[in-house]
């Protein structure tokens, strides 16, 4: 397998594209706006400088790794010669459906067809496409470059030869692949999101301020970062999205969005992508964060 394409240049696709290309992967980027690839391809390029800067790198790697990547607006002509796709486009059911019907159509018969879903189901996914025995999970972490984890997921339909192949790249990417179970939120965000969602419940019901609550599970149970500090870094409408699918997945109350979640989002406060969420991204960096205004005591 030498050919990857990576629908999506946001944060998540660039990340992919990097970490394949620098370990000699020809990857196609394929994004709707040449706008987005070329700040995607810039990002990669920083990234790369940081590592060098860092001592972690040399300069011949990062020529060798920008070479490899080659961007399209066009996905039909940037999957053509594909042997894996790996779709990381925005977290939307209806938007993955689209793309992955619309590979069928466009990708060669024998490509696989992997997801950068964080929960939406492989299984459901795979029904866009006549085969699903080739679709699988490949859920990076963020950041793609520094985070070792993959999650593996098994749609209903996935090969055992695909499910092998997957784990063997992501070991070759210098990842350590866990394969999991289709089922909503797989492992690492089944966890996690909700767990975001009972400290902005807590925030909600004023048992505690921003500070304090990232505080108590930074020094108390050594998270390196505080739920809201790492639900601002994925962006509030993503963990609402999350929570969403749990929700509706199970059935279950337990996993119901906290109202709090919902008014932001719906405000448009998403985070630091949008420079605002629980703390003010656009005042302070990721090492000196200041709580948004809303919720300063």
């Amino acid at each position: 397998m030498t050919n990857i394409s990576v629908i999506g240049a946001g944060a998540m696709g660039n990340g992919i594209a990097h970490v394949f290309a620098q370990h000699g992967y020809k990857v196609a980027l394929i994004d709707i706006s040449q706008d987005s690839l070329d700040k995607a391809v810039a990002t990669i390029g920083k990234n790369l400088d940081r590592q060098i800067s860092k001592g972690k790198l040399e300069e011949a790697v990062k020529a060798s790794t920008l070479a490899n990547i080659t961007t399209f607006t066009d996905t039909a002509e940037g999957v053509k010669n594909a042997e894996l796709v790996v779709e990381a486009a925005t977290e939307n059911l209806d938007l993955k459906l689209k793309i992955f019907a619309q590979l069928e159509e466009c990708a060669p018969k024998n490509a696989i067809l992997a997801s950068n879903t964080s929960s939406i189901s492989i299984t459901r996914i795979a029904s866009a496409t006549k085969r699903p025995d080739k679709v699988i999970g490949m859920h990076f972490m963020n950041p793609v470059p520094i985070m070792k984890l993959i999650e593996v997921i098994r749609g209903y339909s996935t090969s055992d030869e695909v499910c092998a192949q997957i784990m063997e790249l992501s070991i070759k990417l210098g990842k350590s692949p866990v394969e999991v179970s289709d089922y909503p939120g797989f492992v690492a965000n089944r966890i996690l999101i909700p767990m975001i969602n009972e400290a902005i419940y807590t925030l909600y019901e004023g048992v505690a301020g921003v500070t304090e609550i990232d505080t108590v599970m930074k020094l108390g149970m050594a998270h390196p970062m505080g739920p809201l500090q790492l639900a601002d870094f994925i962006g509030l409408d993503v963990c609402l999205s999350i929570m969403e699918v749990l929700y509706e997945g199970f059935g279950n109350p337990k996993y119901a969005p906290c109202p709090l979640l919902v008014n932001m989002v719906t405000a448009g406060h998403k985070g630091a992508k949008s420079g605002i969420g629980f703390y003010d991204w656009e005042k302070g960096s990721n090492k000196d964060l200041v709580v948004a205004a809303r919720f300063q005591k």
